[in-house]
């Protein structure tokens, strides 16, 4: 597989090398629970609770009853968390304080003056996180070339009492060209350091990067984020400590866990933790050596995520946001769009139906949950169209009233002006559809990738139900669903490396640069994050540069092998502007920003499936986008063994998902239990 040789090398994480190990994804409607004992691989889901570590304690004693072992018995704990995410979304964060350099008061306020919906005549702009009345100013002036005018602490020590009488919970510290001189920066926070007990996040520390909206609002949303992240990191570690569970180690954005000191210094790379583990997990499990590469299609309760997976590697970025809040760290590219499971179908205004952004959640959850829902959701069309049926029990264990389902959808096609249950539930899947469709494209045809030539995986609790749906929507005759797929982005962490990234801005032309300067800043930066490393003698590092035509205003990430080599650079990234845009020049070059990231790579869980007995359990009448009502093969997807062929129309259920293999559809399944399914080219040439 793919990730087998990624980590030829070896080599230990913060997991350990023991033989049992457990990873936890905390969802917006479920936590998912991957152990891997022996060479078995035991998974658990439970729902998720308020307070994220109860559930999380929960499914670690589930997973551990399945599997006959106790909670001391495990070497390695792995986490990811939506903590980050909730605090933004719900805006809860801490009550956080901007310091800035004088003038530059507003920058989270004016950003980059661009509008949210360019045709949208009411369309607002999220508040910033931190209001005017919080926002300083300080005395101070720094150029790309320096510091021209000092801070003064006196000054600063009479802005804490300020502070204080605020009663702020966090501070953030961003001041003008920081990112090339952080001399007053540092006098500014160590300041404040001494003066006040709450945590100060800086933005040389934060994002040593240009770009000062962008900048100041990264380090405005770790200081944000950093009580939250603090105290629940530092009560899931003591709860862990109480249950004789090792010390977890937390999934940052970048695919990459690191230990809980590191998390709760750098909250912002806790953000997107959980997408990012899914993304990990797919690379991990399927090999992507004969198509150009892998589309991840994740479908959990609350939204969908996708992402892409080239040469083993999941896509990164450095240009995100979450709620209209940039955040710059480098992350998995995901792309979220607000359709899962539980997520709620509606009639606009103009008689239109919708499906999302808003979700039941796991309380009261979908009406079929029999929790009190009243609000048809797509896990709920599911249920009318057959894909779900009366006896499956979600998770292993939540039975489904079927009876509320149909009632909420006929709720539903009384609004819309539909004929009945049945066809509001084909309306909300066909509508879900489109919309993940959608995403799949933007992050596919619209950065010039052809869906066609690549495998769609299909993981979380709904994502392999829509999975052949959404490629045949894309032309695409591929999709693998792997074997933990329901619990995939749990999985991920017990195959996640350890990760740490450091970057500083340069601003240089490629033309007459100073190799010996810039191997200078990369071994500064090599030295950064060696230093987090947990055994930096088993880390190797990767080095690569931003870079641009001179005058453009985005860059091109490139790898830079060894010493600085201009030549190879520009070559580097002609190719690279190429793939991207179709075309290269021979105009300047500039070296924008230098980049290092340590890696100490871990080590994938042994999965042994043999799958045995009898897979078929029986049928039902399922209903198939245009095509209408047939009649299923029920399998259990467990009891399928290796080398085992399964043909359309028929729906494979397992305690944590269910796939859905429409007629002219077949599956294979593979030595792992991994489930490939594909499309005959005669009939997608007919459908054509």
């Amino acid at each position: 597989m793919a990730g087998d040789e990624l980590r030829a090398d070896g080599g230990d994480d913060g997991l350990g090398d023991g033989e049992t190990r457990i990873g936890v994804d905390v969802g917006g409607t479920f936590t998912d629970v991957a152990l891997s004992v022996d060479d078995r691989l035991v998974t658990a889901k439970v729902p998720t609770t308020d307070d994220q570590h109860v559930g999380v304690l929960e499914g670690i004693e589930k997973a551990c009853d399945r599997a006959g072992v106790v909670p001391g018995e495990i070497d390695g704990f792995a986490h990811a968390m939506t903590v980050s995410v909730n605090a933004l979304l719900e805006r809860d964060g801490a009550r956080t304080a901007l310091v800035t350099t004088e003038g530059f008061r507003d920058v989270l306020e004016i950003g980059r003056q661009n509008r949210p919906d360019l045709y949208d005549l009411e369309a607002e702009k999220p508040d910033p996180l931190v209001p005017r009345d919080l926002r300083f100013e300080v005395d101070e002036r720094t150029t790309v070339d320096g510091v021209e005018r000092p801070a003064d602490a006196e000054a600063v020590r009479d802005l804490a009492t300020t502070l204080r009488d605020r009663d702020v919970e966090a501070v953030a510290v961003c001041l003008l060209h920081a990112y090339a001189d952080a001399e007053n920066e540092r006098v500014v926070a160590e300041t404040l350091r001494n003066e006040l007990e709450v945590p100060v996040s800086t933005s040389h520390e934060v994002f040593a990067e240009f770009r000062e909206f962008e900048r100041t609002s990264t380090t405005a949303v770790d200081a944000y984020l950093r009580p939250a992240i603090d105290r629940y990191v530092g009560r899931l570690v003591d709860e862990a400590e109480a249950a004789d569970i090792p010390t977890p180690w937390i999934m940052q954005a970048n695919g990459g866990i690191a230990d809980p000191a590191t998390a709760r210094d750098r909250a912002v790379t806790t953000t997107l933790s959980g997408p990012a583990a899914g993304v990990v997990g797919a690379a991990a499990t399927v090999d992507d050596a004969d198509v150009a590469g892998l589309v991840t299609f994740d479908m959990g309760g609350t939204s969908s995520d996708v992402s892409l997976v080239r040469d083993g590697r999941a896509e990164r970025t450095t240009d995100a946001a979450i709620d209209g809040l940039p955040i710059c760290t480098p992350m998995v590219d995901v792309t979220t769009v607000g359709a899962g499971g539980g997520s709620v179908a509606w009639v606009d205004s103009g008689g239109a139906l919708r499906v999302g952004p808003r979700s039941a959640g796991a309380e009261p959850g979908p009406a079929c949950y029999g929790r009190g829902g009243a609000e048809p959701t797509v896990t709920d069309a599911s249920v009318a169209l057959g894909y779900v049926g009366p006896e499956t029990a979600l998770g292993g264990e939540l039975t489904l009233d079927v009876d509320a389902a149909h009632e909420a959808l006929e709720r539903l096609a009384a609004e819309a002006g539909l004929e009945g249950a049945l066809e509001a539930a084909r309306g909300v899947y066909r509508v879900a559809n489109a919309t993940m469709t959608r995403t799949i494209r933007s992050v596919t045809v619209e950065r010039g990738h052809d869906p066609r030539e690549f495998a769609l995986v299909a993981f979380g609790g709904a994502g392999p139900m829509h999975a052949a749906a959404l490629a045949d929507s894309l032309s695409a005759d591929r999709v693998v669903v792997p074997r933990p797929s329901g619990v995939l982005s749990a999985f991920g962490l017990l195959a996640a490396d350890e990760s740490y990234d450091a970057a500083r801005t340069v601003g240089v032309d490629l033309d007459g640069v100073d190799a010996v300067d810039l191997d200078a800043i990369y071994d500064d930066l090599v030295s950064d994050v060696l230093a987090d490393a947990s055994d930096p003698d088993a880390a190797y590092v990767d080095r690569a540069a931003d870079c641009q035509y001179a005058g453009q205003s985005f860059e091109l990430t490139v790898a830079v092998d060894g010493e600085f080599d201009a030549e190879s650079v520009a070559e580097r990234f002609r190719e690279a502007h190429e793939r991207a845009y179709g075309y290269a020049m021979d105009e300047a070059i500039e070296v924008v920003t230098l980049r290092a990231t340590a890696t100490v790579p871990g080590s994938e869980p042994a999965i042994h499936h043999d799958g045995q007995g009898d897979d078929i359990v029986g049928t039902r009448e399922a209903h198939f986008p245009g095509i209408g009502p047939r009649t299923a093969t029920v399998f259990d997807r467990d009891r399928l063994a290796p080398g085992a062929a399964v043909s359309g129309p028929a729906i494979l259920e397992q305690a944590e998902s269910t796939t859905v293999v429409p007629p002219a559809w077949a599956g294979d399944v593979l030595a792992d239990g991994t489930l490939v399914l594909t499309q005959e080219r005669e009939t997608k040439e007919g459908q054509r």
